[in-house]
């Protein structure tokens, strides 16, 4: 009897050790699908991120800042600041989609804003702050356009683009 008893006990351990051992592994399947599926799921969150950062270095562009924000009647101090204060309003708007995106993305957005606040600050500093905006915007402009062979917003569009197109 306690034989029997010693053989019962040894299979009923066994059985529980398969069981266990079963249940881990479905465990570790439906983890692994779950795991799927978020991968799947980040997908239209970093192509969304890419999207974001090519609309972001398009908005923060000198040229689209001017003709979007230019007044008449402004002095270039006040168009300098209404220019730094939206690029830098832009970019914390969008700071959350280097979550998404390659360091080298992010690092790329963030050194084109801080060529455009370099580049105004540049300009600003040739004049007076009672000069009028047109003149201020005016060298901006003229500034940019004596670089025609290729700008480091292009550059930073065809990286997100290229990065984008990896994932697509």
């Amino acid at each position: 009897m306690s034989i029997d008893l010693v053989t019962l006990s040894f299979a009923l351990s066994v059985l529980a050790v398969i069981f266990s051992v079963m249940a881990f592994q479905r465990n570790i399947q439906k983890s692994e699908v779950a795991v799927e599926g978020k991968q799947f799921e980040s997908t239209p969150l970093q192509l969304q991120a890419y999207e974001r950062l090519v609309l972001l270095t398009e908005r923060i562009a000198l040229s689209e800042l001017i003709n979007r924000l230019y007044q008449p009647g402004l002095s270039s101090l006040e168009m300098k600041q209404l220019l730094l204060d939206n690029i830098r309003q832009e970019f914390a708007y969008n700071t959350s989609q280097q979550l998404y995106v390659s360091q080298l993305a992010w690092d790329a957005v963030r050194n084109l804003k801080e060529q455009e606040i370099m580049l105004i600050n540049q300009v600003y500093s040739t004049l007076q702050p009672i000069d009028p905006a047109a003149i201020f915007t005016k060298k901006i402009l003229e500034l940019e356009m004596a670089h025609p062979e290729g700008s480091l917003r292009e550059l930073v569009t065809q990286t997100l683009n290229r990065e984008a197109k990896k994932i697509m």
